[in-house]
């Protein structure tokens, strides 16, 4: 079944900024998936970006990464800090829009619209588990590829005949959950080679099959997730925090002090 076309509410390109090392786009859940279907609709390739802290510091300290990020087609505020830059930034009603949620939005509006859709990362126990969460919550869900690579750097030839997969499968959006910022660097190198919308969403696969613990809303909408996955995952994270978490914070600072980036971008 063909897509309906799907038309985003304003013409307009959402409001953005620019925070610390990335451009950073306010938007919602209704306009993101209404964004993200329109460009299904039209066959127009296109990737997007879910940007916390951690993807913000690893923008700062890599400029082909930067570049990456900032060539996303949208990049939407997943982590609370994200948000009050954004506000402190002039874009006053920006809000969250939270990476393992937007997945439910679009596998609903896809399930509705008869969009295919594609799983790409995780563990093939994580990635079949994935598959089969979305399509017991929107049983019209089609889920047309699975595919789990190795835990490992792929050849040129094996990411290529990846890329041909998906392609193959008729999928038209795909759910990538690779980690950042490997995740991020996929989408941009093979975006155009599957020809879908490509969303980089990582915690969501872990989330959503019940392999890793969500934070309770109050500290998700207080900024302090981050606090909850590390007493989850000490030893994974406790690094990526305290290497970014501080600078991140220093670094705001210093642009809101500057005055910088406070005019869109």
């Amino acid at each position: 079944m063909s897509p309906a076309v799907y038309h985003v509410p304003s013409a307009v390109e959402p409001r953005s900024r620019h925070v610390v090392a990335i451009r950073v786009d306010a938007t919602t859940y209704e306009d993101a998936t209404a964004r993200i279907l329109s460009w299904v609709s039209a066959c127009d390739p296109a990737y997007v970006c879910v940007a916390n802290v951690h993807m913000t510091m690893e923008a700062f300290d890599d400029g082909d990464f930067q570049h990456v990020v900032n060539g996303a087609r949208l990049v939407v505020p997943d982590g609370m800090p994200l948000v009050w830059a954004l506000r402190s930034l002039g874009v006053q009603d920006a809000s969250r829009v939270r990476g393992p949620d937007l997945t439910l939005r679009i596998a609903a509006a896809a399930a509705d619209h008869g969009v295919p859709i594609a799983i790409y990362g995780g563990s093939p126990e994580v990635a079949d588990a994935f598959a089969v969460s979305l399509q017991s919550r929107f049983p019209a869900l089609e889920v047309a590829s699975v595919i789990s690579p190795p835990f490992r750097q792929l050849s040129e030839s094996e990411e290529l005949e990846f890329a041909r997969q998906i392609k193959a499968s008729g999928a038209r959006i795909v759910l990538v959950g690779l980690g950042c910022p490997k995740q991020e660097k996929w989408m941009a190198r093979n975006v155009e080679a599957i020809g879908a919308v490509l969303l980089g969403v990582g915690a969501a696969f872990d989330f959503h099959t019940g392999n890793v613990k969500e934070a309770p809303k109050w500290m998700q909408d207080s900024g302090l997730e981050w606090l909850f996955r590390l007493s989850q995952e000490p030893t994974r994270l406790w690094k990526r925090y305290a290497k970014h978490n501080p600078r991140f914070i220093g670094r705001l600072a210093m642009q809101l002090v500057s005055g910088r980036g406070k005019k869109a971008s």
